[in-house]
């Protein structure tokens, strides 16, 4: 039975991992502070991850799973840790500029994105220090993830809206495109890297499909079992008022992923089995004032 940490393991990609990985009957231990509900099946490090001391220095794991958010949640966690095999950082596709060309390949240069701030800088500096320390070490880099257990306002919100039969208000033409990448596949491209072992240390992970904003509300309605209708909003407003997501459109190659692992969870699919977990936990998602907005501005 191999030994897992998984660092977090309380909310959506950590804890989705951690439940994962106990479904699947391995010994699944999480580091966090207990601030939250544990998952069934883990077993609880209580740590703050800024000041473990020795906590973890009598354990052996045959794997780590970092979400680091930057260079000292690496560089404390790296000096706790005992014996380790495999370390995997969980980063992001925000440390690619928005000004980049696209679609941004694993070897495009990082830098700052107008967009994501000081969240991407910190990820490219938790990058660099992790491979400074382990260059043996695999860093995947997604788009936006989504899927039970997401607690970011994303599809929830288009699922209130939905549930409450409201028009959706939508970000000029609905054009915009957005790449997706489902938790769950997250899980299984780990699982690859474990087995394979592939000479590339980082990748960039997600559908290889993008697809319209307009679709993907639509299909959100679908999955509630309603049909979305549209007020187009072409104000000079900012669209995060009333809107998932920024006014940004990217694209990742994740040609590499798709040599290894090449089928992926239809989004549709997906986005099921995001609103099945949704119905019975609303409580856990961290709503933003998108509708409040929408009522005192736009209707």
């Amino acid at each position: 039975m191999k030994k897992i940490l998984v660092t977090g393991g309380t909310v959506f990609v950590s804890r989705y991992v951690a439940e994962y990985y106990v479904s699947k009957g391995y010994d699944v231990y999480v580091l966090n502070r207990n601030s939250k509900e544990q998952s069934k099946g883990v077993k609880l490090i209580q740590a703050d991850r800024h000041n473990l001391g020795d906590v973890l220095r009598d354990f052996r794991f045959d794997v780590v799973i970092d979400t680091a958010y930057n260079s000292h949640d690496v560089e404390t966690l790296l000096s706790a840790l005992g014996s380790y095999g495999d370390y995997i950082l969980i980063s992001s596709s925000a440390v690619y500029p928005e000004t980049a060309k696209q679609p941004f390949t694993e070897s495009a240069p990082l830098a700052s994105n107008k967009f994501w701030g000081k969240y991407g800088t910190d990820k490219i500096q938790a990058e660099s220090t992790l491979l400074k320390t382990n260059p043996n070490a695999y860093i995947v880099r997604p788009p936006y993830l989504y899927g039970p257990m997401n607690n970011v306002y994303r599809e929830a919100f288009v699922f209130d809206c939905a549930l409450s039969n409201r028009k959706f208000y939508l970000p000029k033409d609905g054009e915009m495109k957005l790449q997706f990448f489902y938790i769950g596949d997250l899980c299984k491209f780990i699982d690859v890297l474990l087995e394979v072992r592939p000479f590339q240390h980082i990748f960039n992970v997600g559908n290889k499909e993008s697809i319209s904003v307009r679709k993907w509300v639509e299909l959100c309605y679908q999955v509630v079992g309603s049909e979305a209708k549209f007020t187009n909003v072409y104000r000079n407003i900012e669209q995060r008022n009333y809107f998932s997501f920024y006014d940004y459109e990217y694209y990742l190659d994740v040609s590499k992923q798709y040599l290894l692992m090449p089928s992926v969870t239809p989004l549709l699919e997906g986005l099921q089995k995001s609103f099945d977990w949704y119905k019975h936990n609303t409580e856990k998602v961290v709503r933003k004032p998108f509708l409040d907005y929408i009522d005192n501005n736009l209707i």
